[in-house]
Formats: C-alpha cells, sequence, structure tokens
C-alpha cells in the first residue's frame, strides 16, 4: 500500500474510536490505552489496555494487535494495515509492531509526552525502532489524548 492511500483513511475517526478504547480500559480499571487496526479505511480489530485486569504484561493493545495481525493476517495484508493508537508504543510494542510488520502507526499522544503524565522517561521512540519497517505519524487529536492523560491518577 502506498502512503497516499494511507493518507485517504479518516484519520480521525479512527483514533477517536482508539481514543475510546483506552476510555473504556480506565472504566475497567486499567490504565488509558487503546488501539485499532485499520485496513481499506475500517477498523477490522481493536483491543485495549488490560495489563491490570488481566495480570498480565503482554497485554497492551499494541502488542496484543500486533500478535492478533501476525495470526489472522498474511504478510502483503499487514502492510496495507494501519494501526491508531491513543499514545505512541513503548518501545516493548514496537518491538512487537516491528515483527508484525504492518504499513503505518499513527498515534495520538508522543512517547515525549507521556513522560510528562508517567514520570517515566521513554528509552527510545517508536519510530527509531519501526524504522524500515513501519511508518510512524502523529500526533493525531492530540488534545484529546492528552485530556484522557491529565484526567488519569497516574
Amino acid at each position: 500500500m502506498t502512503t497516499a492511500q494511507f493518507d485517504s483513511f479518516d484519520h480521525e475517526s479512527h483514533m477517536r474510536r482508539a481514543i475510546e478504547l483506552a476510555r473504556s480500559a480506565v472504566d475497567r480499571g486499567d490504565r488509558p490505552f487503546g488501539s485499532v487496526l485499520v485496513r481499506d479505511d475500517e477498523i477490522v480489530m481493536e483491543a485495549s489496555n488490560r495489563v491490570l485486569t488481566e495480570d498480565d504484561v503482554r497485554r497492551h493493545p499494541e502488542l496484543h494487535l500486533a500478535y492478533r495481525a501476525r495470526r489472522k493476517l498474511d504478510p502483503t495484508a499487514r502492510t496495507e494495515t494501519a494501526m491508531y493508537t491513543s499514545t505512541e508504543p513503548c518501545p516493548m510494542c514496537a518491538g512487537g509492531l516491528r515483527y508484525a510488520g504492518l504499513g503505518r502507526v499513527v498515534y495520538s499522544v508522543g512517547g515525549d509526552e507521556i513522560e510528562a503524565f508517567t514520570g517515566r522517561e521513554t528509552p527510545v521512540r517508536s519510530a527509531a525502532v519501526l524504522e524500515g519497517v513501519t511508518e510512524v505519524v502523529g500526533p493525531v487529536l492530540n488534545e484529546a489524548g492528552r485530556r484522557l492523560h491529565e484526567e488519569f491518577d497516574w
């Protein structure tokens, strides 16, 4: 898929859904992270953070969707798929995404911004981990994403 085809996607609609999923994670007792996978401008998979409620560090939505994409989509389909995520993927998730080989990752709140909320520095940005494999774009709907983190009790 070409960058131009991704550019025609309804970024704000998909990001709103990722942020809604992040809000549902908070309502459930998890941290404010949500993600969707989009192919042909349609959401094909979605996930929200479940690290605390399932007591499983692997249940970051980005990593879980990378796993599901590897199992359900062939390599060509994965390159034609974009992930919209409420917050830029952490290094662990970016590693999983590198293995998944998605075409693009679009985030709302950057790793450089999340430090202000969590007090933890992001040691490496997702674009560095995904360089040469997956394009990383953001921020999209940054104010809405930041609002969710501001409301969360970090």
